[in-house]
């Protein structure tokens, strides 16, 4: 797909940002780094932890990755971005690893897979081990983009069992439950065409996520979605015992917590069937997932109100990590809206700054805020697929100092001089 002045700006964008490479860290870019040696990533307590050391991830989004893998002419993107993201000092990338029965759909139907579709997954699995990235892979969306929820409860109706067609019933039907084991059991036992590991036993996947930003709006009490993500969470550990799973909430207090009416938005948000603390309290979860998106949630509020606000978000639920959920809090989201009125770059800077700070200083504390991944980054070319979070980091130099200086903060919590590869090399300039 081209931009409507042709292919000139993707390839001028793209030219522009290899250009950036080579400047920023010399001729290294171009020649052969060794494949790093990375093992699985734990739990002990509230802490990740990584060869026997706590590990705090600054890290990032980018959902388009096995997408823009598919087509030859798009592939070298994810190439460029898993590079940017290591040099960075980055170490954690959230992409989805679903497309359901939409354009390049990984599954066609139930069951029914794409085989060259799943060949560009393999491609982003092994790119990323050779970079030194791990990956947190979401299985399937609550919202309509790539098929989602919506694309299941269609199939199930088409065929004639489906219970109903609400799509909810995702969440309740026993036909679609099964639709989406079996999908959880193909893409856990896929055996990746390139390293020739099955992806359960592959080092480079960080988690697994059931789903990306579940609500069950049909069953307030939040039970519809409880008993599903039980059944779920539990399938998933019977198949693949080596990685953590989440869940994949925005982070809203069900109905029945004290704190749906001192630290949600608003009372929408204790309405939606999802529920933080009885959602991560489910023995298979490993970690609890928030977002951050305070201009969505608050539209007349100034944005020193929302920066307030968010510190007071994400210290609500790293204190219920560390008190009550005993796990680590990871916010697997977090951005600022351009359409935002008189919207300024510095507002975001701010803004990121503020969630960046929090995770760092409850690092420092060996604490439960265990990392942060920021919604969402793209390499040059690639505007038409921009949405109103949308960074080019080397395009603005202070997002870009704000990001490497977070890799390098988390890493002096561990010790440079136990670093290696990219990052190593990264923070042992800057100190």
């Amino acid at each position: 797909m081209v931009a409507g002045n042709g292919p000139f700006y993707p390839i001028l964008g793209f030219a522009l940002f290899v250009a950036f490479l080579y400047m920023s860290f010399g001729d290294l870019i171009f020649n052969y780094h060794k494949e790093p040696e990375i093992g699985f990533v734990e739990r002990n307590g509230t802490q990740f932890m990584l060869d026997g050391r706590a590990f705090y991830i600054n890290g990032w989004n980018s959902y388009w990755l096995m997408d823009h893998a598919v087509e030859e002419y798009s592939r070298p993107r994810i190439r460029a971005m898993l590079q940017a993201g290591a040099k960075m000092g980055l170490t954690v990338c959230r992409t989805w690893a679903f497309n359901d029965g939409a354009y390049n759909a990984l599954q066609i139907s139930p069951g029914q897979f794409d085989e060259r579709v799943f060949r560009a997954l393999d491609h982003v699995i092994a790119e990323a081990r050779q970079h030194g990235i791990r990956l947190l892979l979401s299985l399937v969306n609550n919202l309509q983009a790539y098929g989602g929820k919506t694309q299941y409860v269609k199939w199930a109706w088409e065929e004639g069992i489906g219970l109903s067609a609400s799509n909810d019933s995702f969440f309740f039907d026993p036909s679609i439950r099964n639709y989406f084991k079996d999908y959880i059991k193909t893409v856990l036992t896929r055996r990746n065409s390139i390293t020739g590991i099955e992806y359960r036993n592959d080092h480079t996947i960080f988690a697994w996520e059931l789903i990306n930003e579940p609500r069950c709006m049909s069953d307030t009490s939040g039970d519809t979605l409880q008993d599903w993500l039980e059944e779920m969470s539990e399938f998933v550990k019977s198949i693949d015992k080596n990685h953590l799973l989440t869940v994949g909430l925005e982070g809203f207090y069900g109905p029945k917590s004290p704190k749906s009416l001192t630290t949600n938005p608003e009372a929408w948000a204790s309405r939606l069937g999802s529920d933080f603390i009885r959602n991560t309290n489910i023995s298979y979860i490993d970690f609890a997932s928030v977002h951050i998106y305070p201009d969505h949630w608050f539209h007349e509020q100034e944005l020193e109100d929302k920066l307030k606000y968010v510190s007071k978000w994400m210290l609500s639920h790293i204190e219920d990590g560390e008190k009550e959920l005993k796990k680590p809090v990871m916010f697997t989201e977090f951005g600022l809206s351009n359409l935002n009125k008189d919207f300024l770059p510095s507002q975001r800077d701010r803004f990121h700054k503020t969630v960046l700070d929090t995770i760092y200083k409850s690092a420092k504390k060996n604490g439960s805020g265990a990392g942060a991944l920021v919604w969402q980054l793209f390499v040059g070319g690639m505007e038409e697929y921009h949405d109103d979070f949308a960074i080019v980091p080397w395009g603005r130099p202070s997002t870009y100092r704000l990001l490497t200086k977070q890799s390098c903060r988390l890493a002096g919590i561990q010790g440079v001089s136990q670093l290696e590869g990219y990052l190593k090399e990264l923070c042992s300039k800057k100190v």
